[in-house]
């Protein structure tokens, strides 16, 4: 049975768990884009009347998409640079709440328009 190199397989499982993660930045971003042009076309076109309010928060589902897409890469980055360390990439407090923020702002915004547009 050949040796089992214990710290190579760790290094490699970072690295794909890195890609995967990556990859997860970007299907958020994609869904996040694809709610933007629910929010920003198809649902005003159903609701009828003004249109505005559905627009502004597409256009910021929208803008929390391209975010994600592009902290993807950022994030990614940073992982492979500490790995080449050999050291660990904490992801950040600011990013976080960021992230956080913008997303309960985004799910504010929601309930207000369904609110504002009962059945």
């Amino acid at each position: 049975m050949p040796a089992v190199d214990e710290t190579g397989d760790a290094i490699r499982r970072t690295r794909l768990a890195n890609e995967r993660t990556y990859l997860a930045w970007w299907r958020s971003g994609l869904a996040s884009l694809a709610v933007a042009v629910g929010a920003g076309r198809i649902a005003p076109a159903l609701a009828g009347g003004t249109t505005w309010p559905y627009e502004v928060v597409g256009l910021a589902f929208a803008v929390v998409g391209l975010a994600f897409i592009g902290y993807a890469y950022v994030r990614q980055r940073q992982v492979e640079a500490a790995l080449q360390r050999g050291e660990f990439a904490r992801f950040g407090d600011r990013p976080a709440l960021v992230f956080s923020l913008l997303g309960a702002a985004l799910g504010v915004a929601t309930i207000a328009l369904v609110l504002a547009h009962p059945s």
